[in-house]
């Protein structure tokens, strides 16, 4: 009877280890899900990651590389500290959601202190945010730490005038430059607004470190002001990227030049219209690239893109072409560049020569590379209420 009941109670205890280690394995297969989390802010890596050339990748996609659903948002976040860096920064054009192998997880660990961080491309601003977000859901520490990390990574950035580069630790080339381009700038200003405002995903930030948020957001808020292009002492919009030390407009990339830039000029004034209770300065500073983005409208064309013979070039293979064509009824567009003194709508090859026209761009750049904008719009059209509600107090 005795020798029956110990078996029993063998087999029950194997049945429970079985149990036990079936569970395990579901949990790794299936990881928990809760309330999916917008993971449009990270498109851009995820694109660069499978379409574009980047020789700085420490793993790269395997052939259908499987992806986490957007529900389950720890597996999600976990990929996220698996690439932070010991710094406290991320590398930019990974897809976070990809179910990494063994291989791939191996390899980010053994480069955690290779510090090639940056805010390019919606990077290191948009992981905090994201992590945040899990941790107000799921209260596990480990991504508290990690977004506080995150927070004082870009604290660490800033430059003593209120600026951010591209990359942190400073590179030695245009990626020192103060960047509004990718949203690096307003990406980490928008961050700092959320934590200021006490929204609640960031309701476990400490006092010390949101009187450091403040006094960088100030700092923030001063550089844009300065760096609004005043052009024929008149004041229009942002450049692309600035001199770090004279706060001039400044060369990126060689197709990229110092310019009037409405894109980017556009994102910075829609994120100084969220500002609540202006003061004069901000005010004056919206409304004159408000004046500005109305008098550069350029009405009548519309770009077009066309099929083309596929070609393959050094950072990314075309099948297609872009061209400007008349259209009378079409909306209201914007080149990217405008040229300062001129104000004539600027375009650039790889070579930086400086053309005005977009048929003049090498067809790689011209159907690789956003030369016109529709970005201006949505300032126009928040305009009025902003103007009604602060402008007019």
């Amino acid at each position: 009877m005795k020798n029956f009941k110990a078996c029993k109670l063998s087999y029950y205890l194997i049945l429970l280890s079985m149990f036990c280690l079936s569970s395990a394995i579901y949990s790794q297969v299936t990881p928990a899900e809760y309330k999916a989390i917008d993971l449009s802010p990270f498109l851009d890596a995820t694109h660069h990651w499978y379409d574009i050339t980047d020789n700085d990748k420490v793993v790269s996609p395997v052939p259908n590389q499987p992806k986490y659903k957007p529900t389950q948002i720890t597996a999600i976040a976990d990929n996220i500290l698996l690439y932070q860096k010991n710094n406290g920064g991320w590398p930019k054009n990974y897809d976070i959601t990809a179910i990494l192998t063994e291989e791939q997880k191996d390899k980010l660990i053994a480069v955690k202190n290779d510090l090639h961080t940056t805010f390019d491309n919606g990077t290191s601003y948009t992981q905090v945010e994201y992590l945040a977000n899990v941790y107000t859901a799921t209260h596990i520490a480990k991504y508290q730490d990690a977004c506080l990390k995150g927070i004082n990574y870009m604290l660490s950035a800033q430059y003593d005038n209120g600026g951010w580069p591209q990359y942190y630790p400073l590179q030695k080339d245009y990626s020192r430059c103060i960047t509004f381009n990718d949203d690096a700038f307003i990406g980490i200003m928008e961050v700092f607004k959320n934590i200021l405002d006490d929204q609640p995903e960031y309701a476990f930030i400490d006092a010390a470190t949101k009187q450091k948020i403040r006094t960088s957001f100030t700092k923030g808020i001063d550089c844009i002001l300065k760096t609004q292009i005043k052009d024929n002492n008149i004041l229009t919009s942002w450049c692309q990227q600035y001199d770090e030390v004279s706060l001039q407009p400044a060369w990126a990339r060689k197709f990229e030049p110092p310019s009037i830039c409405n894109a980017e000029g556009a994102n910075v004034v829609l994120f100084l219209m969220k500002i609540n209770d202006p003061n004069k300065e901000i005010i004056n500073a919206i409304e004159a690239a408000v004046t500005w983005f109305e008098e550069s409208l350029i009405k009548g064309i519309r770009v077009k893109t066309i099929p083309a013979e596929k070609t393959v070039y050094k950072f990314r293979t075309s099948s297609t072409d872009r061209i400007a064509v008349n259209d009378s009824l079409a909306p209201p567009i914007w080149t990217r560049y405008y040229e300062i003194g001129s104000h004539k709508p600027l375009f650039c090859n790889r070579d930086s020569k400086v053309v005005y026209s977009l048929a003049e761009v090498d067809r790689e750049r011209r159907d690789g590379y956003g030369w016109y904008t529709y970005k201006p719009q949505e300032v126009l059209n928040k305009y009025k209420v902003w103007h009604q509600k602060w402008a007019l107090k």
